[in-house]
């Protein structure tokens, strides 16, 4: 890693240890504020120059990046679990879905970030910086955790909000049997639950995640 690159690595963490940047350089991990005051101003080509150096993920926004935390097993299960049900609805059709893999940068307020599961319908716009990259989400889904969930359910979701392409947010509950999304209407956005023996509807993509199955393919959940 040159020293460009190893000096954004080293300042691109604020708090606890969470995660392991190239070389073995420890970092820690510190989810981004829309109120916070920046500290170090990095350019977002030097956040491309970390992401293709490092292998752990980061986010970025308002010149500061951020290591993201690894998963648990349950958090990955709960995600391919909706990314497999909604892959078997969508198939054959112009929408596709996404792992966590897929950076999504959101041009309206600036963040990068790595959603557990994207679907994007029609061709995929590319960030303008990094083909690697895609703007146009239509759909989110965070599967929520302990360290995570207040961030994802406010700061996060402001942000998918602000960001012309997506029409709805999905949270997948770490917690309890419980999905939820957010639906974009042309009166502000309606929130809706499903938990035990219901099932929720994604109206924008009609596809229906049914709560009971989730969590039984992911976790065995009964």
């Amino acid at each position: 890693m040159n020293a460009a690159i190893h000096e954004v690595a080293r300042t691109a963490v604020e708090r606890t240890s969470a995660a392991w940047l190239p070389n073995g350089l420890s970092a820690t991990f510190h989810r981004p504020a829309m109120t916070s005051v920046a500290l170090h101003r990095h350019s977002y080509r030097d956040y491309l120059a970390l992401e293709e150096a490092s292998n752990t993920k980061h986010e970025f926004l308002d010149g500061e990046i951020y290591a993201m935390a690894g998963g648990t097993p349950e958090h990955a299960a709960l995600a391919v679990a909706v990314s497999t049900a909604l892959l078997e609805q969508l198939r054959g059709g112009p929408c596709r879905v996404f792992s966590s893999d897929l950076r999504i940068r959101l041009l309206a307020t600036g963040l990068s970030t790595y959603p557990d599961v994207t679907v994007v319908c029609g061709p995929l716009e590319r960030d303008p910086d990094s083909a690697a990259g895609v703007t146009n989400p239509k759909v989110v889904v965070e599967v929520t955790s302990p360290g995570t969930e207040e961030y994802d359910r406010g700061e996060k979701l402001a942000h998918y909000q602000k960001t012309p392409s997506v029409q709805e947010i999905v949270f997948v509950s770490h917690r309890e049997s419980r999905i939820e999304r957010w639906l974009r209407a042309d009166d502000g956005w309606k929130h809706l639950a499903a938990v035990k023996g219901e099932t929720l509807h994604l109206a924008s993509i009609d596809c229906r995640l049914p709560v009971d199955a989730i969590y039984r393919d992911a976790l065995g959940a009964s």
